[in-house]
């Protein structure tokens, strides 16, 4: 396999060096201070894979529209117009998001979609969320994505924090709370409080390997496929 890859943080790197240790071929790795050369070439990879910042997002839909190269993204913090820009690039190739490409975490997705169900009429649900002192957006998406597990309906209204003399809980509500310290991959845990009992559903990553490891696989898969925009669960769990 031959790689594009955009960004250069600590996820950019560990993708480089693990897909290079794999045999595959990374053409170009490009950061913020050099995005702008991507316009510059062909089509010279089997993937464009992604994991930056939302605002390289243009020079990334350009790319992909010119060269029909396949996109599998894992970056998070877009607002709705930039994932609308991001899904309509479907019409020229195939794409692929995700906030999360930990095996586990889509596990727990599914998982929530089963019992969020049958829990929420009688239970309370909040969700904590934790990553290293660096990580730029919060909620994390993969907070998000989890969100959207228990709630695909968005009859919940989330609350994120709590501070002063708010009254008593809601029951309509979902409490969403982010912590940022040190060097944490990422925790994220689902908490349902009900009467008399609590269901707690945690995932921890402890490291990014699990992150890149999902995400070289799900590129592996995306070249050949016809054009259009790819959900991480339906080719996971064959729906």
């Amino acid at each position: 396999m031959k790689y594009i890859l955009i960004g250069r943080g600590k996820m950019g790197r560990l993708l480089q060096e693990t897909a290079q240790a794999a045999g595959d071929e990374v053409e170009a790795a490009f950061g913020r201070a050099d995005l702008d050369s991507l316009g510059k070439l062909g089509k010279t990879a089997d993937v464009v894979i992604d994991f930056s910042r939302p605002e390289a997002l243009p020079e990334i839909c350009s790319y992909v529209r010119r060269t029909g190269t396949p996109l599998l993204s894992g970056t998070t913090g877009y607002t709705a117009a930039q994932m609308a820009q991001l899904e309509a690039l479907g019409v020229s190739a195939p794409v692929l998001w995700s906030a999360n490409f930990s095996l586990g975490v889509a596990v727990l997705v599914r998982a929530l979609k089963a019992v969020s169900g049958v829990l929420k009429p009688d239970f309370d649900v909040e969700l904590t969320e934790t990553h290293h002192s660096q990580k730029a957006d919060a909620p994390s998406g993969t907070a998000k994505l989890l969100l959207e597990a228990i709630d695909p309906a968005h009859a919940l209204t989330p609350v994120y924090g709590r501070e002063g003399n708010t009254g008593k809980r809601r029951k309509e509500e979902i409490g969403v709370h982010a912590l940022r310290g040190g060097t944490v991959a990422g925790t994220h845990t689902v908490h349902f409080f009900g009467p008399g009992e609590e269901l707690e559903f945690t995932h921890r990553a402890a490291s990014r390997q699990i992150f890149v490891n999902g995400a070289l696989h799900m590129a592996r898969l995306l070249p050949g496929k016809p054009n259009g925009v790819y959900d991480l669960q339906k080719i996971l769990f064959g729906e």
